[in-house]
């Protein structure tokens, strides 16, 4: 056993030793509803997206990967940018908008990530985070089907964040749908081995995974300088690695 992996046994015994002392999770009201949810993804992933990300992880290239990651990536950076905007981070949003310029006409419509290579940092956002930067609060965890975990507030943010996706309004539609298939295979393949570490190392699964969850969300909103009254009213949860084995989920 490895020591990354002897490490987060610790950690993840730490949580669930915690979990039993302090009784139900606050942060969770609705854990009888959300861990049937999560064994329901858990066995849709098993049984169909981890054997086809697989296979397409086997005999897909590299590059190719890389370059379907990024086309939409760069898709993505769109709505990013948006967002930043909307937070206020003027200079991260116009280097989104950059970003999408050069990689979108000399990256070959995002398929090649020069902006990256030129200095331009590739962030991540998305209307959830940008409620929470104005104050909305998280609410409580929510696993939903086949998205896998959220908040209550990430997920009223949800629809938003569909609409603004730029490959929804592509046509033809049997083009959509394969592009929209490929790109849900092609994420899960990107975590096949932290996936594999994740089932090695967690021995409550869906609570190692919905307190990594809870405080990634809550770094993604504050951009990694979370405010210590914010981080003290946490119930007291050990830190610990984040995981998202299915790479779904509001905001993931």
């Amino acid at each position: 056993m490895s020591r990354n992996t002897s490490v987060l046994l610790v950690l993840a015994a730490a949580a669930a030793l915690s979990g039993c002392a302090v009784g139900p999770d606050k942060r969770d009201p609705m854990e009888n509803w959300n861990r049937a949810v999560f064994k329901f993804n858990d066995t849709v992933d098993t049984y169909a997206l981890k054997p086809v990300a697989t296979g397409y992880k086997n005999i897909t290239p590299s590059f190719v990967r890389t370059g379907v990651s990024n086309f939409f990536g760069n898709l993505g950076d769109i709505w990013t940018g948006a967002n930043n905007l909307l937070q206020g981070k003027g200079a991260d949003g116009m280097s989104d908008i950059m970003r999408v310029a050069l990689n979108s006409t000399f990256g070959l419509l995002g398929v090649l990530d020069i902006a990256s290579e030129a200095g331009l940092p590739k962030h991540k956002e998305d209307f959830g985070q940008t409620m929470g930067k104005w104050g909305v609060t998280s609410g409580p965890f929510v696993m939903l089907p086949l998205l896998g975990p959220s908040t209550l507030r990430d997920t009223v943010g949800l629809p938003l964040d569909v609409v603004a996706d730029p490959w929804r309004y592509k046509d033809p539609v049997n083009v959509r749908n394969i592009g929209s298939g490929t790109r849900i295979v092609d994420q899960r393949a990107a975590l096949l081995d932290a996936s594999s570490l994740f089932e090695d190392a967690a021995l409550d699964r869906y609570q190692f995974l919905r307190d990594g969850y809870l405080q990634r969300r809550q770094s993604q909103v504050y951009d990694g300088d979370v405010p210590q009254e914010k981080s003290d009213n946490e119930d007291n949860v050990p830190a610990q690695p984040v995981v998202n084995p299915t790479g779904q989920g509001a905001g993931t």
